[in-house]
């Protein structure tokens, strides 16, 4: 069993108490409280690139071990990108890890949401620790899990095991747009990472989309 690191009154997933955001940034207390009702490990899953009007949405499935949690774990958004990528290292060396992405073709066959999701299924598949629960960020629940699991909206403000995903999907997909930008260079991937800003949307017009982009956003589709 893992020592208690913020243990709050007892409360269940149908208490107000549950949606309250930490001030002081996510804690163990969700994974505690799943520990506490015999669901033992917890998995956090978060995803990153759903915005981006180019490249994959990518999802990781984390397991922290409990006594060797990094400090400084945050929503990945709160971070600067040279402390994300110190993160992700220490990440990668104390805890179960997996990642997963679904690719502007499988966006575009199925919408964002859906494809979010399966990717975040996957990575919780690929684990080699099975857990027993997943907490999830945002209002969701992926189909078809391997266990049990809670829908944690603001998980990556909440819960130190979400927030570990959210920064390795982050770290991992900024990576891939780097790469990116050296297939396709016409489009500066690796400034913007996919999302629509000005420089993007002015390249999209002078060259026409590439195979990354996805044809489902506006303003690439087709009305």
């Amino acid at each position: 069993m893992c020592e208690v690191l913020r243990m709050p009154k007892h409360i269940s997933p149908d208490h107000p108490d549950f949606f309250i955001v930490p001030e002081s940034g996510p804690d163990f207390s969700l994974e505690t409280l799943a520990q506490k009702r015999g669901l033992w490990p917890v998995a956090g899953t978060d995803e990153a690139g759903r915005g981006p009007l180019a490249g994959p949405v990518v999802a990781a499935a984390v397991i922290l071990d409990c006594n060797a949690i990094p400090v400084g774990l945050n929503d990945s958004k709160k971070l600067s990108a040279r402390r994300r990528e110190a993160l992700y290292e220490e990440i990668l060396a104390t805890a179960t890890v997996s990642i997963a992405s679904s690719g502007p073709n499988h966006i575009d066959r199925r919408d964002i949401r859906k494809a979010s999701l399966d990717a975040m299924r996957r990575a919780v598949a690929g684990l080699t620790l099975a857990p027993a629960h997943v907490l999830c960020d945002g209002r969701d629940v992926p189909p078809g899990l391997i266990c049990g699991g809670s829908a944690v909206i603001e998980g990556d403000a909440r819960s130190l095991s979400i927030a570990a995903a959210s920064i390795i999907a982050k770290v991992m997909r900024d990576r891939m747009m780097e790469r990116a930008a050296k297939i396709y260079p016409a489009y500066g991937f690796d400034a913007h990472a996919g999302y629509g800003t000005k420089a993007h949307i002015q390249a999209i017009s002078d060259n026409g989309p590439c195979i990354l982009h996805r044809m489902s956003f506006r303003p690439l589709r087709q009305e």
